[in-house]
């Protein structure tokens, strides 16, 4: 009798779709697929299997031996233990492979490509807070903090909090009476009341504007050799803005600029909202314009998977993707959604205004029935393969489903539109992830992912996974205060309510916190930031008093000189400097040539406008330092900062006060006074003297000329240029 110690337990026969399919895909289908066929040997199917590796006893020996895989597919030695007993017990249990099941590449993530079990492709599923006594983001942050044996910044305090929130959403910084209102509040809902007002301001669509701007490659000219100007762009740029301040669902917003002209009842507004497809460069004069059709494909393809899925669809336009699951045929068949538009010899610059039935600068379909597109051998247009029917990502197998026909008598194909429903899905895993995390790295200089424009397998891995898919859920279905769907100044509202955003940027423990996480993954400070191009610009007009707050309409040139203006073959019909009233308005207005960007804006980092930016750069080098010093754009500031301060008083110490409050948000120390006077002193001896030498009379008495020499240096300060 066998005793009850000698029991064996049941054997459990190894689950192909779960385990064997994956181990398979991860190990051996790099060099025996169908398309690669190393040894003649596919392990696609069962016939391939059974036939190339003797009913898996020679794939079992040679795994064994240590000799497959090969050393050269990052395997030192055999593979694992637990993987050979695996694919041992299923060999030995017959090898059972299920009918008609077909395996390939993109199975399981491996070593060195994503499979479609990549994290972002998987379904968004809420998790839980740690706890349920704090903002659900505090949770998040606080649970990892305090597993990484951190704990979090203290809270800054309401003046630094004031200027952060200010600049944060309207880009702007507050004048000292704001400051001063906000001070005075005692409520203890001062805060949300604080944002509440500056989200139903107009500017902060002025300033999260600029960000979707850089993810739609915008600018107002076609660039290339003529960078001719395209008529009316800037009513896309005015829609963006008034998108924003109206807090427009993002589904909408989605649907509006890939479709607008799809949309039942369509307005002139849809129209212009399409300029989108239209904002890239644009080559108007091809040296081969049937080549030129499948480039603008490649931008096409690449703006809109970027910007809306976060995927680098466009690498897949000469092979399968090298690392992420997209197939090469997943690139033609989300080119197909815009091959039906006029993007062909016969119209290089778009659809003409009668197509479009309006003068704005949109984008349409030629008809409802293009001819097919082929996939590219290689990407090569002389070498056509298979027509591709028009799809979504394989990548996502719950919604990859094909398109339906257009409407009757419909003028477009609807697969603008389709695609829009696909992206804004709420099963699409991707949408929602893409955006929160935007949306976040706004807030704190860096995403949840650090690389915004990619979540594939060449990403960052993000570094709080559960918070960003619990805002993903919480974008797209609200759990607290039954807000609305999808609406981007929510999300804005419940970071900003956060203890985490409220953090100090300076921590007690910094020097060791630094040492331990010193790109600050874990959030246990505020990330101290250097304002954009854009803001730091508007931040001098508005303190100088000059910023010109007219909203919308056609763009103003800036002041450019000459030797910047080098180059263009009618320097007086190419640029045509505005006056000055309206070159004091908010940057977001100013006209973006591509081949000739001001020259202050790119010294603090402007983007690159021929290609989609989900992140700018942040250099810090001598020529910003010497723009500041410099650009006779900061000195006219500093001057009429100094004006103001006269003409608000004749007391010096007044003067300075002021000037610490308008530039910095804050009273001056004693210190600081002293400082101030003591320049004061030195520049108007200075001018006194100059003034003597020349024995001529100056328009500008010494007095002034030091003051606004104070104003040149309080705008050339890292206090001013930071936000806290």
């Amino acid at each position: 009798m066998q005793s009850i110690g000698a029991i064996s337990a049941p054997k459990t026969i190894p689950d192909f779709n779960q385990e064997i399919a994956q181990l398979i895909s991860k190990r051996c289908l790099e060099c025996h697929n169908q398309r690669d066929l190393k040894g003649d040997v596919n392990l696609t199917t069962a016939k391939g299997f059974h036939s190339g590796t003797n009913n898996g006893k020679l794939a079992l020996k040679l795994i064994n031996e240590g000799k497959m895989p090969p050393k050269s597919k990052g395997i030192t030695k055999k593979l694992p233990d637990k993987e050979i007993e695996l694919f041992t017990s299923w060999i030995n249990e017959g090898a059972h492979w299920p009918k008609d099941r077909i395996l390939d590449l993109y199975e399981t993530t491996t070593n060195v490509r994503a499979g479609r079990d990549w994290w972002s492709l998987q379904p968004i599923e809420r998790p839980k807070p740690p706890s349920l006594k704090m903002n659900p983001i505090d949770s998040f942050i606080r649970f990892k903090l305090k597993n990484e044996l951190l704990t979090p910044a203290p809270q800054a305090s309401r003046k630094v909090l004031v200027r952060r929130a200010y600049f944060d959403l309207t880009g702007l910084p507050p004048t000292p009476e704001e400051i001063d209102h906000f001070l005075s509040d005692k409520s203890p809902n001062a805060w949300t009341k604080l944002i509440n007002k500056l989200l139903a301001s107009p500017h902060y669509g002025e300033r999260w504007a600029r960000y979707w701007l850089d993810l739609v490659r915008f600018a107002e000219t076609d660039g290339y050799e003529r960078d001719k100007l395209k008529e009316n762009i800037w009513r896309y740029r005015d829609w963006v803005i008034a998108a924003l301040n109206n807090d427009m669902p993002y589904t909408q917003f989605v649907r509006e600029q890939l479709a607008g002209d799809e949309l039942p009842n369509r307005t002139e507004q849809n129209i212009i909202a399409t300029g989108m497809i239209r904002a890239g460069t644009w080559n108007d004069e091809p040296n081969d314009p049937a080549d030129y059709v499948y480039s603008r494909l490649e931008d096409m393809v690449h703006t809109t998977t970027s910007t809306f899925i976060g995927l680098t669809v466009k690498c897949a336009r000469c092979h399968d993707h090298k690392f992420d699951p997209i197939l090469q045929s997943d690139y033609y068949r989300i080119a197909s959604f815009f091959w039906a538009g006029p993007i062909g010899q016969a119209n290089q610059g778009g659809p003409s205004k009668e197509l479009l039935g309006s003068d704005a600068y949109g984008w349409t379909d030629l008809n409802a029935t293009p001819k097919p597109i082929r996939l590219l051998n290689q990407g090569e247009r002389h070498k056509p393969g298979p027509e591709i029917a028009p799809g979504f990502l394989s990548a996502i197998p719950a919604l990859d489903k094909p398109l339906t026909p257009p409407p009757a008598n419909s003028k477009t194909t609807h697969r603008r539109l389709q695609f829009a429903h696909w992206i804004t899905n709420p099963n699409n895993p991707l949408t929602a992830r893409v955006l929160v995390n935007r949306i976040w790295q706004h807030h704190f200089g860096a995403g949840l992912v650090r690389t915004p424009n990619n979540l594939g397998f060449k990403s960052a891995p993000p570094n709080n996974p559960n918070l960003l898919d619990w805002l993903a859920a919480e974008f797209m279905h609200p759990s607290i205060d039954d807000g609305p769907a999808w609406t981007i100044k929510r999300l804005h509202k419940l970071i900003m309510t956060s203890e985490t955003y409220k953090q100090d940027s300076i921590h007690p423990n910094e020097e060791k916190y630094t040492t331990l996480d010193y790109s600050n993954q874990n959030w246990w400070k505020f990330p101290r930031r250097r304002l954009e191009a854009e803001s730091l610009r508007d931040a001098m007009l508005s303190v100088s008093g000059k910023l010109n707050l007219k909203a919308g309409g056609p763009s103003f040139y800036p002041k450019m000189a000459n030797e910047a203006l080098e180059g263009l073959s009618r320097k007086s019909g190419d640029w045509q400097t505005s006056n000055e009233n309206e070159r004091s308005r908010r940057s977001i207005y100013m006209m973006t040539k591509r081949s000739r960007l001001l020259p202050l804006m790119t010294t603090f980092d402007f983007h690159d406008t021929t290609v989609t930016c989900g992140q700018r750069d942040v250099t810090t080098v001598a020529p910003q330092s010497l723009a500041l010093l410099n650009n006779h754009f900061v000195h006219t500031q500093s001057e009429a900062l100094a004006k103001r301060l006269i003409e608000a008083s004749k007391d010096t110490t007044i003067q300075i006060q002021t000037a610490w409050k308008l530039t910095y948000s804050r009273n001056p120390t004693d210190y600081e006074i002293n400082q101030a006077l003591e320049h004061l002193h030195k520049q108007q001896s200075y001018f006194d003297q100059k003034k003597l030498e020349s024995n001529k009379k100056h328009n500008n008495n010494p007095e002034y000329l030091a003051l606004a020499s104070l104003c040149h240096v309080l705008l050339n300060t890292n206090e001013f240029a930071y936000i806290d």
